[in-house]
């Protein structure tokens, strides 16, 4: 089973809508049978890579609303991540612009380390508020996943996967996403935003009835204990 994801790493629904998906494949038992391919976005490509505004201001500004109306209408977001287990740190949220952090999970992606980079960009984000548009704070990143530091630093200079991630862009326009999260399924189904877990497992369920996959068993106190094998036995 293959799952895409349209997602950018400065929209709080992204992260929830990963980890509720991650919930689910866990659940349903097919974590270990699925190949999830995240996919570049960007919500605000005219960002800046950094900047003195907060997240509250920014809001406040895009909305019509003032920063103490920002703040409540955020506590929802907050309260939902909270609940999957990220502690959003709003308060010290800046804009970012992600084309950069995109790049080097297309990178990330070619070692073998796509998952954990977008993870790590996420957490850095929202939880660690660290400022992800700025190449200095990409290579610590990159370097804590396991990618070395002076590859990461070429890649950010040099605008290598820019075409990857302007494809992936494209991609979603043509398909229809007109926000993300956005995932698909095999090519066949969409979810969009980020669901509560009951809708991710029914669509992976129905996929994989589909494939005719078999979840995963799942191993309940220590293995080997109490057990006989064919020529001896465990106490």
């Amino acid at each position: 089973m293959k799952i895409e994801v349209w997602s950018d790493y400065v929209c709080p629904f992204c992260y929830i809508g990963k980890r509720e998906l991650e919930n689910a494949l866990d659940k349903t038992g097919f974590k270990d049978q699925v190949e999830v391919v995240f996919k570049g976005y960007q919500l605000s490509p005219e960002s800046k890579d950094t900047s003195d505004e907060s997240m509250y201001e920014v809001v406040a500004k895009k909305y019509g609303t003032t920063v103490e109306q920002a703040k409540i209408q955020s506590q929802g977001i907050i309260a939902r991540a909270k609940e999957l287990g990220l502690d959003y740190d709003y308060d010290h949220l800046k804009p970012a612009n992600t084309f950069k952090a995109h790049r080097l999970a297309k990178y990330a992606a070619t070692k073998g380390l796509g998952a954990e980079m977008s993870e790590r960009l996420l957490r850095a984000y929202f939880i660690e508020a660290k400022e992800i548009g700025l190449t200095d704070t990409l290579v610590e990143l990159a370097a804590e996943v396991g990618i070395e530091r002076k590859d990461a630093e070429e890649i950010l200079a040099n605008g290598s996967f820019a075409d990857d991630v302007l494809r992936d862009i494209q991609e979603a326009a043509q398909i229809g996403v007109r926000g993300v999260p956005f995932f698909v399924l095999n090519g066949k189904y969409a979810i969009s935003g980020a669901q509560p877990n009951e809708v991710f497992e029914k669509a992976i369920q129905q996929v994989a009835e589909e494939e005719n996959l078999r979840p995963t068993l799942k191993m309940m106190g220590q293995d080997g204990q109490g057990i006989c094998t064919d020529d001896h036995c465990d106490f």
